[in-house]
């Protein structure tokens, strides 16, 4: 291992320039205009792990994008990895926000990045991430230094809800058979202050759709005679909150798992700058539920929030028109022992009662996923802990994650595996955002740090 460094100095240039090749595709998996891009970075992934020196790599067809998988079996006796990532986009919208256009990477430093950080879509959420695996399985193979078995399997629909990848999972158990997960899709504290995720919030994401005339209307001739749906969803979405911002869905706090004195006290032991959390967002002050730090709101509490919102005219100039439809998409972050079905049917239920008789609703459930808290005294734990140690100079602290991750709940439902969230970005590097970039010196260091996570995780298992 101790060449590892050397190896990406001499061949910095060419990791850095292959990542940008796959950054120049736009493979936006919510848009079936970019099927084709998504096609095609799913032939580059795969190409990628070929040259890197994969066996039995295929692009496997699913009903909707497909998934990459290739493996490396040295000693079938030997543990095995199985990699995750996903290499499917975020829409970039919207397009005016970017100070470069999205699928154009470049360069630029930042406060945060000094040295450096790849702008682009896709580069911090998952591209640059899943890549370090497949150039770290590249140094280990031509370095001899591959420790044990790796499998890899990559996706192209992580941004939709992975609907394919629970029934790929099923069909292929054999083939995807390991000893543990490991996945790259998280962040850490900060770039000098490494950390490991041990918990993510579940998901339940919904559309719903308000109705009030059967057409548009002049505003001046029906305007308060009658219900707006844009007015009348905006106070049914108000009132899902109360003055503490609480829930106020009924049954929604039943089995949400509260955490301890002792065990809030730790979680908010993780280095947290106020001030520069505000400055980095440019905002007055931060927002919650009454009672919890914002490490708390973001690590272990559920929330409810509002991802879009719209109806009636939106162009240019004035049309004063009172609007037939209003429509919101409403996602609910979940925290351990919460059901994404089960908070979907709660808010349905609650949604549909707080309409009033002048408006019809309708509620569409999108996708969902689980909460799951990973073990912190495994052996995969400890790997990934001395192998941030060893390349950091210092111990990573355990975090709760606020984003979510579906599939490491359905990994160990389907696979009987447990995950390791080993992820290398930071939150302010704007996933799901315009200028979203991944620092050049995340990127090599968790090219760095996964062969010494595959050196330990052997050495850790005789």
């Amino acid at each position: 291992m101790k060449d590892i460094k050397q190896y990406i100095e001499e061949n910095k240039q060419r990791l850095l320039d292959e990542l940008f090749a796959l950054l120049r595709i736009p493979s936006i998996s919510a848009d079936s205009a970019y099927a084709g891009d998504v096609a095609k970075a799913a032939e580059f992934v795969a190409e990628s792990m070929r040259s890197a020196g994969a066996d039995k790599v295929e692009v496997c067809k699913t009903p909707g994008h497909p998934i990459v998988y290739g493996e490396k079996i040295i000693d079938p006796k030997l543990p095995t990895v199985l990699v995750y990532g996903h290499y499917d986009v975020q829409p970039a919208d919207p397009i005016n926000l970017w100070t470069t256009p999205p699928f154009e990477p470049i360069i630029k430093k930042t406060e945060l990045h000094p040295e450096g950080a790849i702008f682009a879509r896709g580069s911090a959420d998952d591209k640059g991430q899943f890549y370090m695996h497949v150039k770290a399985f590249e140094y280990m193979i031509k370095n001899n230094a591959l420790p044990c078995n790796i499998k890899m399997m990559i996706e192209g629909e992580e941004e939709v809800g992975s609907s394919n990848l629970t029934n790929f999972c099923i069909a292929n158990k054999e083939r995807l058979k390991a000893d543990v997960v490991v996945i790259s899709d998280t962040s850490m504290i900060a770039n000098d202050c490494p950390s490991i995720d041990t918990g993510l919030r579940g998901l339940s994401y919904v559309e719903v759709e308000v109705t009030g005339p059967n057409r548009d209307l002049h505003s001046g001739v029906y305007g308060g005679a009658v219900a707006n749906p844009i007015n009348i969803l905006a106070k049914m979405i108000a009132s899902m909150h109360d003055e503490n911002n609480h829930i106020t869905i009924p049954g929604f706090y039943d089995k949400v798992a509260e955490l301890n004195a002792q065990e809030r006290a730790e979680l908010n032991k993780a280095p947290f700058e106020i001030d520069a959390y505000k400055k980095d967002l440019e905002i007055a002050d931060v927002w919650g539920e009454k009672g919890y730090t914002v490490l708390e709101r973001t690590g272990i509490r559920p929330t409810l929030d509002v991802n879009g919102i719209w109806g009636g005219y939106t162009g240019e100039g004035a049309k004063t028109v009172l609007p037939s439809k209003a429509f919101a998409k409403i996602s609910m972050r979940l925290v351990p022992n919460q059901v994404s079905d089960e908070i979907t049917a709660l808010f349905k239920k609650h949604f549909e009662s707080i309409a009033p008789a002048g408006v019809k609703v309708e509620v569409r459930p999108h996708h969902g996923g689980e909460p799951v808290v990973t073990p912190t005294d495994s052996v995969a734990y400890q790997a990934a802990a001395k192998a941030l140690e060893t390349t950091f100079g210092k111990k990573p602290i355990p975090t709760r994650g606020g984003g979510s991750i579906p599939i490491v709940a359905m990994f160990e439902k389907e696979l009987g595996l447990k995950s390791v969230l080993m992820g290398f970005g930071l939150d302010s590097d704007a996933l799901h955002s315009p200028n979203e970039h991944y620092g050049i010196v995340n990127y090599f260091k968790g090219i760095e740090t996964i062969p010494y996570f595959f050196k330990y995780y052997s050495e850790l298992n005789k």
